[in-house]
Order: C-alpha cells, then structure tokens, then sequence
C-alpha cells in the first residue's frame, strides 16, 4: 500500500519506519520536497522509502497519517491540499498542545472544550475520513505495544464506520493493538485530545512516555 506521512519528527519517523517493515511504500512530507530529517528517513532505508512536500505525500498516499503538531496542523493540511485528500482516510495522531507558556502544557483553547483539532480537520476537508487514534500513547507504544507488559487500551473516533474499520484492522493487524475501543464520532476527539494533560503529568510522576491507560469494566 502507497502511504504518505506528514511530519518529519519521531512520530512521523516511528509510524513511517513500521509501515516500510511491513513492506508499505511511504512518503515522508514536510514543507520542502528536501528537508534533511526526511532525507535522512529515506537513507535508513534500502527500499520503499521517500519524500516530498505535504502536497507530494498527500497525493502520493492511499493513507495519510498526519503526525505534525498540533499548533500547524491546520496549516499544513491546507498546504497538503484539499484535493490531494479528498475520499481518503486520514489517520490524525495529532494534539493541539500549548506550550506558550512551557511546561507543562495546555490545550490550545480554540481547540478543546466545545470542539476539537480532529473535528476542524474533518470540518475543514468534509470530504476526508478522518479518524483520530494513536494520539494517547508514546511513538514507541503507537506502533509496537507489546513493549508495555499487561493490558492495555487504544481509542479512536470519526464519523466513517468504514474508515474506523479499516483503521483499526491496521491497528490491530499491523501493530499488533489488542485493545480499541470506538468511542464514536469525530466530536469525542474532544476527549481523548483532553487526556493529554493528563498523559503529560503522569510522564513528569512517572519519569517515563513508557505507559498507557487500560480500562476496566464492571459488571452492568
């Protein structure tokens, strides 16, 4: 499968790195077609690896993974381009974090409480599936949660059963998550997009991004 990758940093790398493994072809975009950190992705590896500009990667891919941050996201899916979007799953991992005022940080208020960075994607590109997951958890979990010992969850949400379907068969067949749960539409991006105030305190306690949330349910 032809995936394209939008952001050139460790998630962008990480989730690049393991579809390549399981022998997808991936374009890693940024603003330029020759950034250097997406350049030197592309020489780790032999084969199915390579790089291009946000609208590059956009076009180039059957899937798109945003994993930007989330204070530009908005910003580099316009450069992206509508077109090079349009009917396609995008698989947002973003979090629209604040960090004006250092650590640790907030959520950008424009972005939370009464709506969302996934539900302005979706309201942005009507037309994409868009499905939030993996925005919970560390790169290192995102694509190999069997580091972590024990149970544990994942959560998505969008609007498209189908795309959420096909999301979390990647999910579960690629990176080997046992857990998701479906949390509903794209308005519950609200919720898991809010645990990460949560997620970032427990990494200061904990002194470690090596954990996760597992929920468990009592009898009806």
């Amino acid at each position: 499968m032809k995936i394209g990758v939008l952001g050139t940093g460790m998630v962008g790398h990480t989730i690049g790195s393991r579809l390549i493994m399981l022998s997808n072809e991936v374009m890693m975009g940024s603003r330029t077609a020759t950034n250097p950190k997406a350049r030197d992705w592309v020489r780790t590896h032999r084969t199915g690896a390579s790089q291009g500009s946000f609208a590059e990667a956009a076009a180039f891919g059957d899937i798109i993974f945003n994993c930007t941050k989330g204070e530009i996201t908005l910003d580099v899916l316009q450069q992206a381009g509508a077109a090079n979007l349009d009917g396609k799953i995008l698989i947002d991992v973003s979090n629209p974090l604040d960090f004006s005022k250092g650590m640790p940080p907030t959520l950008i208020p424009a972005l939370c409480n009464t709506t969302s960075l996934g539900e302005e994607i979706q309201k942005a590109y009507p037309n994409t599936k868009v499905v939030k997951a993996l925005n919970t958890v560390s790169s290192q979990l995102m694509v190999n949660p069997s580091t972590l010992p024990g149970q544990h969850d994942l959560f998505i949400c969008g609007n498209d059963a189908e795309a959420k379907n096909t999301v979390t068969d990647i999910l579960k067949e690629w990176f080997g998550w046992r857990h998701v749960h479906d949390l509903g539409d794209i308005s519950n991006a609200r919720g898991t997009e809010m645990l990460l105030p949560v997620w970032v305190r427990l990494f200061g306690h904990l002194g470690t991004p090596n954990f996760n949330f597992h929920i468990v349910k009592g009898q009806v």
